[in-house]
């Protein structure tokens, strides 16, 4: 009687699995901030679809449209900064000009 364990594994089983042109795989594809907060979130949350099958890519591109529709819908919706005003009146003259000798 052996005491040996019997090879129970195929063939098959130790060899790799084939390529899944579906399964995730990150694209590295650098991200470089803009200094903007909103849309540095939204460029971080492209890093999602990195772990993803390709079918659930879609959802991740969406959210991050409609993250960036909105953060520049927010810039045109912001008051702009009213112009300074002139530190003079172009109307009056100066005084130095008023009195001549």
């Amino acid at each position: 009687m052996s005491d040996a364990v019997p090879e129970t594994e195929t063939l098959q089983e130790r060899v790799e699995p084939e390529y899944d042109p579906a399964a995730p795989a990150p694209l590295t594809v650098p991200r470089t901030p803009t200094g903007h907060a909103e849309v540095d979130a939204q460029l971080e949350r492209l890093g999602d679809a990195d772990h993803l099958a390709t079918d659930g890519h879609l959802e991740v591109y969406e959210d991050v449209h409609r993250g960036l529709r909105d953060a520049l819908t927010a810039l045109d919706a912001r008051p702009e900064t009213p112009a300074p005003p002139p530190s003079y009146d172009k109307r009056a003259p100066s005084p130095s000009y008023g009195t001549r000798s």
